[in-house]
């Protein structure tokens, strides 16, 4: 089980960070993505961090304004949204793998094996 928290209503320029704790399980040493879905639109990409080294990358989106991050002890992994814009308006979720995943292929979703609730994140201009 995925619990993905820290949503809620920020203006634009503006900074959140989500949380996906994972409960029941750990992590272990394969990738933690973030995805997220705008009303109308298709689930995309975010991020991703491989666990066990600490990698993280980036959707051309949010790179430079997104960071992820994890902490082993809590088995948690944190996305940190900064100046974030109307266009970030989404339902976050982030998702784990079960096996190792090569990097050119973090941003398919089919790589991840279990999924959070999602929180939702709106962005006001």
């Amino acid at each position: 089980q995925l619990q993905a928290s820290g949503g809620g209503p920020v203006q634009a320029g503006g900074s959140l960070r989500l949380s996906c704790e994972a409960s029941g399980r750990t992590f272990s040493n394969y990738p933690v993505g973030w995805f997220r879905q705008a009303p109308g639109k298709e689930r995309e990409f975010v991020g991703a961090i491989k666990w066990s080294v600490g990698s993280a990358y980036y959707a051309d989106s949010v790179k430079g304004r997104f960071t992820i991050s994890r902490d082993n002890a809590k088995n948690t992994v944190y996305l940190q949204m900064n100046s974030l814009k109307p266009e970030d308006t989404a339902v976050y979720y982030c998702a784990g793998a079960s096996r190792s995943t090569i990097t050119s292929e973090l941003g398919k979703a089919d790589r991840y094996h279990y999924w959070g609730q999602g929180t939702l994140v709106t962005v006001s201009s």
